[in-house]
């Protein structure tokens, strides 16, 4: 077993046991292996146990590492098809042959076009501006992009994300792009709290995203915005505080717990 396959394997033991502690069913908690400044291996690696969703930060890196990642599936899928009967080689699991890709990083709008064309979520729209460009861009023979709306809950000046008297208005407003266009879906909220050593802090962070979205939810079906689905997705928790973020889940809703240096290590730092 690979050191990943390793980590990602106490994650999800990890993940598993705070969501038995909060008595959650299983499809509630989804993890998002954040893969952001690892190479194609580690994500192969990821992919081998099972993992399917992976989150890039840096649209260059992101859309290099996707076709690093996807020629080297076709290749090992080519190996396995001319691997003899008996031979041992493990093809990887079925439902792993195509990964999600999820950007969770800050867009900016010169990015967009990148983004609609090669990823499966974005969680980090703050901006209406942004989410029409994504739409305009996004190709027709794609499936919806998948969107959340960044949340600066905690209210930090130096922090993405909307403040959160401002989420209502901007999702009623991506939500029409969504229904006008076809093309993007609006899923939920993501954020990224102020640090918190105590679990009742983290858990209260989480908490008023929960709530918020549940004002969201209250104004769509208010407003009555056509052939929009109501949200169901918590963008929220990474490795430090998941269990707390579990432990504000809702049993309607998927939350993603983004987990990036439990998985995959320690990040190199920039040279001085």
């Amino acid at each position: 077993m690979t050191s990943v396959a390793k980590r990602i394997e106490a994650v999800r033991a990890r993940i598993e046991a705070a969501r038995l502690q909060a008595q959650l069913p299983q499809a509630v908690v989804a993890l998002l292996a954040v893969s952001k400044t690892f190479g194609p291996e580690d994500v192969c690696a990821a992919i081998a146990t099972g993992q399917q969703d992976f989150g890039e930060n840096y649209v260059q890196e992101g859309v290099a590492k996707k076709q690093a990642v996807m020629q080297a599936l076709k290749a090992r899928t080519a190996t396995a098809s001319a691997a003899l009967p008996g031979s041992g080689f493990l093809p990887l699991p079925p439902a792993a042959q195509g990964p999600r890709w999820h950007f969770i990083g800050p867009l900016q709008s010169n990015k967009t076009r990148e983004v609609a064309e090669h990823f499966d979520w974005v969680h980090t729209i703050d901006r209406v501006k942004i989410a029409q460009r994504l739409a305009d861009q996004r190709p027709a023979n794609l499936d919806p992009l998948q969107v959340c709306i960044q949340v600066n809950i905690d209210r930090e000046p130096t922090k993405s994300g909307l403040d959160p008297d401002a989420v209502v208005p901007t999702s009623l407003a991506v939500a029409s792009i969504a229904a006008d266009t076809g093309r993007i879906r609006l899923r939920g909220l993501m954020t990224i709290p102020s640090p918190a050593v105590q679990p009742d802090q983290q858990r209260a962070a989480f908490g008023r995203l929960r709530g918020l979205l549940k004002k969201v939810n209250e104004a769509l079906q208010t407003q009555a915005v056509k052939n929009t689905p109501l949200l169901d997705t918590l963008s929220m928790g990474m490795s430090d505080d998941l269990e707390s973020a579990i432990a504000e889940s809702d049993p309607g809703l998927t939350t993603w717990v983004r987990v990036g240096s439990a998985i995959f290590g320690s990040r190199a730092r920039p040279a001085a």
